[in-house]
């Protein structure tokens, strides 16, 4: 198949938004020999998939056997699929799955709708419903992205010259400076959709506040379900002294915008985070009066800043918040795939549920926290079996900024 074209490709993965992101090589593989690729997922990954080069077209589906929030199987449901599949007429499916979900099902819905050609990695025998059958060795911990990688190989699909196989996301990516303020703060994004792979809220606050100590300009993230996670953890800093405040626009030149802070859309008055905090002499708030240029230290403001934009913005935005970070601090969440798509190294809280080597963020600079030899690891169990949470709640804030402070060269580096 190398170095033909075909028409369209309908590339599979129905599950959140980084694993989406992880397919992202694969997918640019599969663009570069092909006239059309349409993107199969779930509405968890649906955003992702909107930002992913090389996807011409994004159809959504829930997977019962893979969406944990799915319907019950049912005859209108399945039917829905194969409508889908026999409008969009693909001259060929991949089956992007992890080592522990099998493409068989969906594989069985592309022959009903008629699929000439259906390539995947089963460990199962899959009959006569895969022409391309790739075996992966699952006891070896390959990267997930290389991974989906070597099916797109497999069927036939490389990648372009000058690819070098790393996350990637359409650009321009929207104007955040008005959320952020100028490049160069740390995000911190404390959110997960799994339980046992976060880190206590305390621990997040005490970080936020470790890192503004340090001379940090911090940005605290959250999907649109985390408003609340995000304005504790911020409050928690405040608690500290270092109140957290909104976003001013203007120029960053210093002094107030029209006389007084500009209020963000969604801010309400009488929100705890719309407070200007004062830190040794000047306003916390980004932005403040006394915002008087980078400080010695880290290039950072002299008024140390907590933002919170928690549920505040939309997937694209994210991704633009996060390009502009000189480090993000997030746990095993999509936002790490996120950030290592725009180029941003990551510290990840990791728990080990699952394997670091396949999960980890990739093809970015990453300090990896937590201990991976816990007895919980590779479990993949949704709440903690062990008490104390020993794999995450055993890191102490401290390292989280000796972590950031490693990695922030590299990323002054790439700029």
């Amino acid at each position: 198949m190398t170095g033909t074209v075909t028409g369209t490709v309908l590339v599979a993965r129905l599950d959140n938004a980084g694993e989406v992101l992880l397919a992202g090589p694969a997918i640019r593989a599969v663009a570069a020999g092909a006239r059309q690729v349409v993107l199969l997922t779930g509405p968890r990954g649906r955003p992702a998939g909107e930002l992913l080069p090389g996807v011409s077209r994004v159809v959504e589906w829930r997977a019962p056997w893979i969406d944990p929030t799915a319907p019950p199987v049912t005859g209108p449901h399945a039917l829905r699929l194969l409508r889908i599949i026999r409008d969009t007429a693909p001259e060929q499916a991949l089956i992007l799955t992890s080592c522990h979900q099998s493409p068989l099902p969906l594989a069985l819905v592309l022959r009903l709708a008629g699929t000439p050609r259906v390539a995947a990695v089963s460990a199962d025998d899959p009959g006569s419903l895969l022409d391309v059958r790739h075996l992966v060795d699952e006891d070896v911990d390959v990267p997930e992205s290389e991974r989906m990688l070597g099916l797109a190989r497999a069927a036939g699909f490389e990648l372009p010259r000058g690819d070098s196989g790393g996350l990637a996301v359409r650009h321009p990516l929207p104007e955040v400076r008005h959320l952020t303020g100028p490049p160069g703060y740390v995000v911190v994004h404390p959110g997960t959709s799994v339980p046992a792979r976060a880190w206590p809220a305390e621990r997040w606050a005490r970080a936020v506040r470790d890192l503004v100590r340090s001379g940090r300009r911090v940005v605290v993230t959250g999907g649109q379900d985390e408003h609340g996670l995000t304005a504790r953890i911020a409050a928690g800093a405040g608690q500290h002294g270092l109140s957290p405040g909104p976003v001013f626009a203007g120029g960053w030149t210093g002094g107030w915008t029209g006389g007084g802070p500009a209020r963000l859309r969604g801010w309400r008055v009488d929100e705890p985070a719309f407070t200007a905090g004062w830190v040794d002499g000047t306003c916390a708030a980004t932005g403040g009066r006394n915002w008087n240029g980078p400080s010695a230290a880290h290039g950072g403001q002299r008024g140390r800043s907590v933002v919170d934009l928690g549920g505040r913005t939309t997937f694209p935005e994210l991704a633009a918040v996060l390009a502009g970070a000189c480090a993000v601090v997030v746990a095993d969440a999509g936002p790490a795939h996120l950030a290592a798509a725009v180029g941003t190294p990551v510290v990840s809280l990791f728990a080990p549920l699952a394997p670091a080597g396949r999960w980890a963020p990739y093809g970015v600079p990453v300090v990896i926290l937590g201990d991976q030899r816990t007895p919980c690891r590779v479990t993949r169990e949704g709440a903690c079996a062990v008490t104390g949470h020993p794999c995450l709640s055993s890191v102490p804030s401290a390292r989280v900024v000796e972590a950031v402070d490693q990695l922030t060269p590299v990323k002054e580096t790439i700029r």
